[in-house]
């Protein structure tokens, strides 16, 4: 069976031309989709971090590259061989894929399935995009491009979804929260009454901060300078808060001051800063200490202080906090649809697609924590 939908779609998206580059408002042409492909009409997409660092060209910078990969909307037309999926069925994007036959998606210990790794390149599987802008390539931003009226995308990295779902909760749950709800609920198997630092406060850590709570963790601290991230914190269920700019003493020494001088079980760290990556090693306790690296930022190579790691702690990297989107999201979406996780406190802001030129300055308000684009 061919395309149900085989016409060439203009429509508008949010472009990066370029590192350091203004993000401008493009008509981009999408084609229909290919083999195991689907096209979807967005309807919400959020900003995260990622999607900046995207536009810098990070890891790969290839551009024009149409931004976003958080979002929420209704299948438009699937490609052939595309099975379980049919239009106007709400779905998200995920940037992991399950393909549940290989090694990894069979094992325990990882949630990054080999026959569908994540993408980087822009790029489809057959290693060309389904995007122009005036005859030009455009390249996506992982697996999608979801700050764009439409997209193509492999039937692999996409959920399909209860319809009754609110829509600035589903998008939300396509990364950044998820993301931090998993690296606590997921990926270090937490162990009930254990304590957690989570270094930075938006929606990753504010996500982790809950998955710890729903492991039974009785210490949870926040950390993060700005003061307003304190409220956000307790919201989701944060015991004790740490303000780094307050005190002259490091951020591993505060966390030790609460912590009966021992330090913590585990610390999330969420922002992918050098420096406090190895504050979230010395803040944990010495032989058994648990980091999970969830943060990424602009430097690819940090300097570790490896004799940390040689008294007994483990330093652990996650992508997506470990969690398998056709496993593991159903059960984080049934848990909101349960009022168990309430996503209420992560909007604070909602622009228009035509207005994700401003993206880069919403973020830079102290009361910015998540950035709805309706699309």
């Amino acid at each position: 069976m061919s395309s149900t939908n085989s016409h060439v779609i203009t429509c508008k998206g949010i472009v990066s031309w370029g590192k350091g580059e203004p993000l401008k408002v493009e008509e981009i042409q999408v084609e229909p989709p290919k083999l195991y492909e689907v096209r979807v009409k967005m309807l919400y997409a959020s900003v995260c971090h990622t999607d900046l660092l995207l536009a810098n060209g990070i890891p790969i910078p290839v551009f024009p590259r149409v931004i976003g990969h958080e979002g929420v909307g209704v299948v438009e037309s699937i490609g052939e061989g595309v099975t379980g999926l049919r239009e106007g069925d709400l779905v998200i994007p995920t940037y992991v894929a399950e393909c549940r036959t290989c090694e990894n998606c069979m094992s325990e210990k990882t949630n990054l399935c080999l026959k569908y790794p994540t993408r980087y390149n822009g790029l489809m599987l057959d290693g060309s995009s389904r995007m122009t802008i005036g005859g030009q390539t455009a390249y996506h931003a992982l697996s999608c491009s979801t700050w764009c009226q439409y997209m193509v995308i492999n039937l692999n990295f996409l959920l399909k979804i209860d319809p009754k779902t609110p829509l600035p909760n589903a998008t939300f749950l396509s990364c950044g929260f998820s993301t931090g709800y998993g690296a606590a609920w997921k990926e270090p198997m937490l162990q009930n009454a254990s304590s957690v630092a989570v270094f930075g406060l938006g929606p990753v850590g504010l996500g982790a901060i809950k998955g710890a709570k729903s492991r039974g963790a009785i210490k949870v601290i926040g950390i993060d300078k700005n003061p307003m991230k304190e409220a956000k914190g307790q919201a989701f269920g944060m015991t004790d808060f740490i303000n780094p700019e307050q005190s002259d003493k490091p951020i591993a020494e505060l966390v030790k001051d609460l912590t009966g001088g021992m330090g913590v079980d585990y610390s999330l760290e969420c922002t992918g800063v050098p420096l406090l990556i190895n504050q979230a090693i010395q803040s944990t306790k010495l032989g058994t200490g648990k980091i999970i690296q969830i943060g990424a930022a602009e430097e690819a190579n940090v300097n570790i202080n490896i004799l940390e790691l040689l008294f007994g702690r483990t330093l652990k990297g996650s992508i997506f906090g470990g969690l398998k989107p056709k496993t593991d999201l159903p059960i984080i979406f049934e848990k909101c649809k349960n009022r168990e996780i309430q996503l209420d406190e992560l909007k604070s802001h909602e622009i228009k697609l035509e207005d994700g030129n401003k993206v880069s300055e919403l973020l830079k308000q102290p009361d910015c924590v998540k950035i709805l684009i309706n699309i």
